[in-house]
């Protein structure tokens, strides 16, 4: 099958890519745009009562079911531990293995110069070393180089509030409710390790009211699904692109007009 685009979103744990860019791949999905999205790591840290071994399977279950939410048609999974990612040559190697092979026209991933949890500076990092071998056929030769260098954008977390530049501002309130249930499927996030640790797990909602699940995602993580103030637009539901310094270089009128949204 033909793509008019190809895109890969990097994240350092399942459910990252679901939160900071699900309303825009659902939109570019919508469209016949390839969406992958990889986790490198396998989520195994998130929780306060469950081992490591069930809660990467039950993360896994999490990220398939919410990849169909959005449309998402391949979700990989590192299995490297949470809270361990190092941006060591194994892990570029992957990295760069997984750029080739999904022929991404864009990689979307963490920024690597600023605080937050260390796993997602790090899944930034070898992002953007791996970005100067994607057409290089002596680096990876088990699969061939790209034609091109991709398109690198940075995407928002909570690390990254005030260093963020707003480039490229997509309006999501088309696919918010698609953006939500995606998250939603992450239950071991959403509805039990962060309330957990933010103090109002009391108030997690019963699962299968979607009316309160919803109400509850939106008032805990609203700086991830409203358009922040600093935004330009005018948009109730927006997510954010920072046009990263390495990789193929373009204006951010250009990447609206390949995005096309």
């Amino acid at each position: 099958m033909s793509y008019p685009l190809k895109v890969l979103v990097i994240e350092a744990h399942p459910d990252e890519a679901e939160m900071y860019t699900g309303g825009t791949m659902r939109r570019l999905a919508d469209r016949g745009v390839a969406v992958k999205f990889m986790s490198l790591t396998n989520g195994d840290a998130g929780h306060y009562q469950m081992d490591r071994d069930p809660l990467k399977r039950r993360r896994a279950r999490e990220a398939y079911a919410a990849a169909r939410h959005l449309g998402v048609l391949d979700y990989e999974i590192l299995d490297i531990h949470d809270g361990e990612l190092m941006p060591d040559l194994a892990l570029r190697t992957a990295v760069i293995s997984s750029i080739r092979r999904w022929q991404a026209d864009v990689v979307i991933t963490f920024h690597d110069d600023c605080p937050g949890h260390l796993d997602n500076r790090n899944a930034g990092k070898v992002v953007r070393e791996a970005s100067g071998f994607c057409t290089n056929g002596n680096i990876c030769p088990e699969v061939p180089p790209l034609a091109e260098t991709p398109i690198f954008l940075k995407m928002i977390d909570y690390g990254a509030l005030d260093v963020h530049k707003h480039d490229v501002v997509f309006d999501v309130a088309s696919s918010i409710d698609a953006k939500l249930k995606a998250c939603a499927a992450h239950a071991t996030q959403f509805y039990e390790f962060a309330p957990f640790e933010r103090g109002f797990l009391n108030e997690a909602p019963k699962i299968g009211d979607w009316a309160a699940e919803r109400a509850f995602i939106l008032k805990y993580w609203p700086e991830f699904m409203y358009a922040l103030p600093s935004m330009s637009g005018g948009h109730e539901f927006a997510e954010s692109f920072q046009l990263a310094d390495y990789g193929r270089q373009v204006t951010a009128d250009e990447v609206k007009k390949l995005f096309a949204l």
